[in-house]
Formats: structure tokens, sequence, C-alpha cells
């Protein structure tokens, strides 16, 4: 296989658990209703149960719980993978991962009461959040800095084409009539792609940064060269200072001074990327098509509709995201989101959806595309230090997740009074993050790994 082949090869590969991912994440959005109806007495009881408790005695909340269920095993498995992708490598941590994508498939389609679906939605969430962290790590290490923004946005391509196909196989499998059961075939499918991702994974290399880690110079260098590294002395030279490990120990404190920026840049860029509201459409299009006035086959195919603008317009700023660098993509998907999110808000007040809402959120899932979503898992895999470069990546996926739970947990009581509210307040978040992009947010297209963290001014 010739050098490019293998670099581009892994990384692909690497880049499939960005597929499950997205197909995880979106799946749910063709079958919360049915789940809704499905579960009604098991809200209703647990409603009753916590009466006294204020939302937790509204069944809506039980619902967006069932929506939300496998987002807590997402903030779980993005906090928690940092340890075994440091102890054990990046490559066997995504074969784990594959093997828990594999079980959540399975678990939800043959679920049989409220409590089996929830768990095995968890399992699949600590699969979604190890991958948020793993994946891009690992495409990142073993890519070169002209190339590295490409190849870590393969990752996010495959998200937006996961979500993409979980919006088409809903589309499908809804034209199927297949009664009580279509629901389970839907969440069924995701069983084939995990299997194909463990076993395409077992013909990757290690991460030759991680095999440094571990003091197995010799073995790096093997990987580096197949990689087709350009100067191989060199970057395992500065791979070595950056770990330094005459002066830094592997277990150092992540939450310290020398880490303030990438944290805080991290975690902003994290939060951001919820707050607009993103996860509330994917979970929840079906419904918000039906609450701007579409029937439910007609929403379950706009729903295809934005699966495919949201891949068209991530490819083309994987196109350009070494060239137009990070902060650009951001400033225009900023404006995007800001005008897109405010339409919707307006129409949504002034009773005039149809169209409108899917013109908007066409424009809106554009400026994801080509803003946040492409930058986001790039841009944190490259400002934190190699030692502890897996913790950053935790830190990032934590928030993201964390926050993305919060939002499609609570989205259903807002809706269910009034849908313009939420997505004035997703507007008004997006205001906030252009003002970051603008003072705060540093450009790192080009930079080697290495050099990034000198100029966070990390030694």
């Amino acid at each position: 296989m010739k050098v490019k082949g293998l670099l581009l090869k892994s990384s692909i590969v690497a880049a499939l658990g960005g597929l499950l991912f997205g197909f995880d994440t979106a799946v749910i959005s063709g079958a919360e209703q049915t789940l809704e109806t499905l579960f009604s007495g098991t809200y209703d009881s647990l409603a009753a149960a916590m009466s006294s408790l204020g939302f937790l005695g509204k069944p809506g909340f039980w619902h967006g719980c069932t929506t939300a269920s496998a987002l807590i095993g997402t903030i779980l498995g993005a906090w928690l993978a940092s340890k075994p992708s440091d102890a054990f490598g990046r490559r066997k941590t995504l074969s784990v991962l594959a093997v828990l994508y594999f079980v959540s498939a399975v678990g939800s389609a043959l679920a049989w009461n409220w409590w089996s679906f929830v768990i095995a939605r968890l399992i699949g969430g600590l699969a979604v959040g190890g991958s948020s962290v793993v994946g891009p790590i690992y495409i990142a290490e073993i890519s070169p800095a002209k190339s590295r923004g490409r190849l870590v946005a393969l990752f996010q391509f495959n998200i937006v084409f996961g979500i993409l196909l979980a919006f088409l196989s809903n589309f499908i499998i809804g034209r199927m009539n297949l009664g009580d059961i279509e629901w389970r075939w839907m969440f069924a499918v995701e069983a084939v792609p995990a299997a194909a991702f463990f076993l395409f994974l077992l013909g990757n290399p290690l991460s030759p940064r991680w095999l440094m880690t571990k003091n197995r110079a010799d073995e790096a260098r093997s990987i580096m060269e197949g990689l087709g590294a350009e100067n191989v002395a060199q970057e395992m030279q500065e791979i070595q200072e950056s770990i330094d490990l005459d002066h830094h120990r592997l277990n150092e404190p992540f939450f310290c001074r020398a880490y303030l920026k990438p944290i805080l840049l991290a975690f902003l860029i994290a939060a951001f990327n919820q707050l607009s509201g993103i996860n509330a459409l994917l979970y929840y299009s079906k419904r918000i098509f039906e609450m701007a006035g579409a029937n439910p086959d007609a929403a379950l195919l706009q729903s295809v509709i934005v699966g495919a603008t949201n891949l068209v317009f991530t490819m083309l700023a994987m196109a350009i995201i070494d060239h137009f660098g990070r902060k650009k993509l951001m400033l225009v998907g900023s404006i995007g989101y800001i005008i897109s999110l405010g339409t919707v808000a307006w129409a949504f007040y002034t009773d005039r959806g149809g169209a409108i809402v899917l013109a908007s959120f066409l424009l809106f899932i554009a400026s994801h595309a080509f803003g946040q979503g492409a930058v986001i898992w790039v841009f944190i895999s490259e400002i934190f230090p190699t030692r502890v470069r897996a913790k950053g990546q935790a830190l990032g996926c934590f928030t993201h997740w964390f926050m993305c739970a919060l939002i499609a947990w609570t989205f259903p009581m807002f809706a269910a009074k009034t849908g313009a509210h939420i997505f004035a307040f997703y507007a008004g978040m997006m205001v906030l993050q252009l003002l970051w992009v603008l003072f705060m947010m540093p450009e790192t297209k080009g930079v080697p790994l290495e050099q990034i963290q000198k100029k966070l001014g990390i030694e």
C-alpha cells in the first residue's frame, strides 16, 4: 500500500466512530414520538411518584429523559475515555467502543420495557462519548500539520454522514409499513456498521505519539515512516520535547494555570456548539417540522433534506479548512446561525411556519456544518500538548455532551409551550459566540501540534 494510502485509510477507519456517533445521535428522531406513546404509562407512573418535586412530576420530563438517556452515557464516556486511551492506546480503546456500539444497537432493538431501552441507549452513549474523544485524537496524532485539518475533519464528515444515513434509514423503514416493530428496526440497523468498525480497526497502526509516551520510540519511528512523515527525526524530537518526561509526569494535574488558556478555549467552543440548539433539531426534527405544519411523512422527508444539507456543507468546509482557517469558518457559521435562528423564532412568534421554517433550518444546518461542526473536533484536538491531549479532549467532549443532554432533556418542555422563546434564546447565545470568535479564538491552521502549545504560552 502507498504511504499516503495508509494514512488516508487509517484516518477513514478511525473516523467510522464518527459515523456511528452521528447515526446513534439522529436515529431516535424517527422513533421518539412512537416511544412517547409506547412508554406513556411508565411516564405517568414516574410523574405521579415524583409529583411533589416540580418538573420531575411532568411526563414531558421523563420523555426528555428517554431521548437524553444516550447523552447521559455520552457524558460518562467522554469523561472516562482519556484514561484507557492513555493507558492502552487510542486504537485499542476504539475497538472496545465499537463493541459497545454493537451491544447498544441490538439491545435497543430488543428492549422489552422502558428500563431496558434506557440502559441500552446509555451503553451507546458511552461509545459516542468515547469516540468523540479518542477518534479525533488518534487522527490528529497520525497526521502531518499540512493536512491535519482535513483528516481530522473526516471525523466530522462521518458524523454528518451518519446523521444523514439515520434520517434516510428512518424514512425508508417508515415507508415499509412495519407496524409496531418499526422503531425496533430503526435501532437495529446500527449493528451492521458497528461490526464493520471493529473489524476494520484491526488493520490500523498504533498512534506514534502515544507510543512515544510509552518510551517505544523504535515502533513510533517505524509507524511514522509508514505513514509518510517528511522528517521523522525532527518530528520525534519535537514530540519528545513536548512530552518532556524529565520535567513532567504524565499524570500531572490537568486543572492548573499552565493549561488555563486551552481549557477555557475547549470549554467555550464545546458549550457554544450545543447552545446553538443543533441537537434539539437533530433529536426532534420530525416533531419540529410537524409543529411548523408538516404531516408525518413530509416531516421525515424534510429531516432527510436537513441531513443532506449538513453533508454537503461539511464537505465544502473540509475542502477549505486548511486554507481558509478555523477562525474564518467560525465567523461565517456564527453569522448564519444568528440569521437562521432569529428567523425561526420570528416564524413561530407570527405563526408563519411551513416553508419559512424549513428554509431557515437549512440555513441553520449549513451554518453549523460550515462552521462549528467542521471546526470543533479539529480545534480541540490541536490546542492541548501531547501529555494532556486525551484529558483536554475529554474536557471538551464532556462539556459538549453535558450541554447536549441539557438541551435535549429540556426541549420537549419548552417546545410544548412555544417554540419561539427557545429559538430566540439559541439566537442570543450565537451572538455571544460571534463575540468570542472575534476576540478570543486563536487561529491554528498549518501550525504543528508542538508549536501550538508554545503559541498558547505552554512550556
